[in-house]
């Protein structure tokens, strides 16, 4: 008997659910927008999801211990400028763990979706950094094949007696930075081995945490290291078909908040001059600065761009994404100037303070909105209204557009993708999941 009333809520919500979108659609025409034209755009754009969200970045080092001992700093994260907060019960302990709560968390997101794994989450046989292989993440390509995605990649530079000085590719003592740079090669070849076993190009990501505390009184000498490891790692080119090499810079960290080594100027720098991949961090610049206008500057020098979608709080980089202004103009960058073939979408936030899947599909399904948001804007229009200069006409269509329904388009995207409604989600499969599964942990 309860299953029927279940049921029968389940569609009369679903009609609700036709019914507001039809009159949405009616809104939309009027602009001549088509709303299943743009859920169809944003459909097909891929967000790859951070692995490092279900564990507090902790990763999987500790389960699989070398010689180096290299555990020794393994929970000392806030070494390498990344520090999870929070305690919240449930956080994955193993790789089984971690992919179990990615498929409920995946199962909640509608559209094309990737994974992003750091080097820290190998599996297997006992390996130092420098020393991974593909093969300690052949179990991670099988789920990824078993569930129709593709993987990208990042070398782990953190949480490492080799990087407990605060430097590692910049370092000045040569066998510290060679075991650094060993590292990151050792890397491509696994970003390129997903893309060979997943038929797509892998994102291959360089991060690293260079940088002291107090002012330096040479800054040139750790950025011409660097320079030259970035040489030796991408003197041998890179296949486009399977891996794509991306840098990614900072404006600060814990213990580098007077200088980063790979500012935003050295790796843009080095990516328009080697042709690589420049990955923008939303988090990773002065509260002042927005990514959303760096990237029609950057494509205009490069081909492909990486974003790594994750929401500053005053001097905190790392907080779950929300539907905020500035998430909306990185979207309407994107789907306003047809780039969704020249930017990858990646989302990089990490609190241990809320229910972890909750924060996967939450600033996931934020980034999508953002998207499906930008896909109802009557762009033509807007651009006919700038160019002949009518700013009070781009002004109010610009705020109109805000209060359109776009609720409704929303819900009727997840309905058609069988995402539950709202935050129906929370109670019927998060929450439960907690009960039944990570409060046991």
């Amino acid at each position: 008997m309860m299953e029927k009333i279940k049921t029968s809520i389940k569609t009369s919500k679903d009609k609700l659910v036709e019914l507001a979108f039809q009159n949405a659609q009616e809104r939309y025409q009027e602009y001549n927008v088509d709303p299943l034209v743009a859920i169809a755009k944003i459909n097909n754009i891929p967000i790859s999801l951070h692995c490092w969200q279900g564990d507090d970045v902790t990763g999987f080092e500790k389960l699989n211990t070398c010689s180096c001992s290299c555990t020794e700093s393994i929970n000392n994260l806030s070494s390498g400028g990344i520090q999870a907060t929070g305690n919240y019960p449930g956080r994955a302990k193993n790789p089984q763990e971690l992919r179990m709560d990615l498929d409920v968390a995946m199962k909640l997101i509608p559209g094309k979706k990737r994974l992003n794994l750091h080097a820290i989450y190998a599996e297997g046989q006992k390996a130092e950094r420098n020393n991974l292989c593909p093969e300690h993440f052949k179990n991670w390509v099988s789920w990824a094949q078993e569930r129709k995605i593709a993987l990208d990649f990042n070398p782990t530079f953190f949480a490492h007696p080799n990087a407990n000085s605060g430097f590692t590719l910049s370092h000045h003592d040569n066998g510290i930075r060679n075991f650094w740079i060993e590292h990151a090669l050792a890397s491509r070849k696994i970003a390129e081995y997903f893309g060979k076993k997943l038929s797509s190009p892998s994102i291959n990501n360089i991060w690293i945490p260079d940088g002291y505390k107090d002012t330096p009184v040479d800054r040139m000498a750790p950025r011409a290291r660097l320079k030259d490891s970035l040489d030796l790692i991408f003197k041998e080119k890179n296949n486009p078909q399977y891996l794509l090499d991306a840098v990614e810079s900072k404006l600060f960290g814990i213990g580098s908040e007077s200088y980063v080594v790979g500012s935003h100027e050295f790796y843009m720098g080095y990516a328009i001059k080697n042709q690589l991949l420049l990955c923008l961090d939303s988090g990773h610049f002065h509260p002042t600065e927005t990514v959303s206008d760096k990237i029609s500057a950057v494509l205009l020098y490069l081909d492909k761009l990486l974003l790594h979608v994750s929401r500053g709080v005053r001097w905190d980089s790392d907080h779950v994404v929300t539907f905020n202004d500035e998430l909306q103009e990185i979207g309407k960058e994107i789907v306003r100037n047809n780039l969704e073939q020249r930017v990858h979408i990646a989302l990089d936030f990490f609190d241990a303070s809320i229910n972890r899947i909750a924060a996967w599909v939450i600033g996931a399904n934020n980034m999508i909105k953002a998207l499906l948001f930008a896909a109802l804007e009557p762009t033509t229009l807007l651009k006919e209204y700038e160019e002949a200069q009518d700013f009070t006409r781009r002004l109010a269509l610009i705020e109109n557009l805000k209060t359109l329904p776009f609720a409704a388009v929303w819900d009727y995207y997840c309905l058609k993708n069988d995402i539950p409604i709202g935050v129906d989600w929370m109670e019927s499969v998060v929450k439960k999941y907690e009960e039944e599964v990570l409060s046991k942990r």
